[in-house]
């Protein structure tokens, strides 16, 4: 995974209650044997017209938006099914964090494993960055998750706290398995010590 550490973008609000994830990645979008093309399906039946050309209403393709790095989310963003396309999707249109006041739970899961940084912040304070990312002359923000602060444009700085665990392997480009691999030498130490004690195993 591409490691996290400060990133500067424009963010779009994105700020409906429980947007689920067939919502995020239409069921019609499951069908393939890996992971290519997803970012066509992302938002598909809101984000273009019944003829396929771009819904102009649609925040990501509007002017200002369409180049967005980061999604500033209303409540209970990722309910629904917990199906891992949405969170490749989001992945590869580009998207790094999203930024809301609440998660559900096996998204906000999905989007750690995968490399995609998910922030929570208090109603207020989140008040406060989605009525700026909301100006497209306002909406270019940097996310420093070293440092776990959000810096607006005109130099505002707002905090966020991530589980040090969760920060870490974002900050390190590492997923399960990879956190896992890090402790290989002991897991081998393990593996042999608890062979040598139970000799009938091997």
């Amino acid at each position: 995974m591409e490691p996290f550490t400060c990133v500067t973008g424009q963010a779009a609000p994105m700020l409906a209650a429980n947007i689920d994830t067939d919502v995020i990645m239409p069921k019609k979008f499951l069908k393939g044997i890996d992971r290519q093309g997803l970012d066509r399906g992302l938002f598909h039946d809101i984000r273009f017209l019944t003829d396929g050309s771009p819904n102009p209403e649609f925040i990501l393709n509007q002017p200002g938006w369409q180049q967005s790095s980061f999604l500033v989310t209303g409540p209970n963003f990722g309910c629904g099914s917990s199906r891992e396309h949405a969170v490749w999707g989001l992945q590869q249109l580009g998207i790094r964090a999203l930024i809301g006041t609440s998660f559900a739970g096996i998204f906000y899961d999905n989007c750690q494993r995968n490399g995609i940084l998910t922030i929570t912040l208090a109603p207020e304070v989140h008040k406060l960055l989605a009525d700026t990312v909301s100006k497209a002359e306002e909406n270019v923000i940097t996310v420093d998750l070293e440092a776990q602060k959000i810096t607006l444009g005109g130099g505002t700085s707002l905090s966020f706290q991530v589980d040090e665990l969760r920060r870490s392997a974002l900050m390190r480009g590492l997923d399960a398995i990879g956190s896992t691999l890090e402790k290989e030498s002991q897991i081998k130490a393990f593996q042999e010590r608890h062979l040598a004690a139970n000799p009938w195993l091997a």
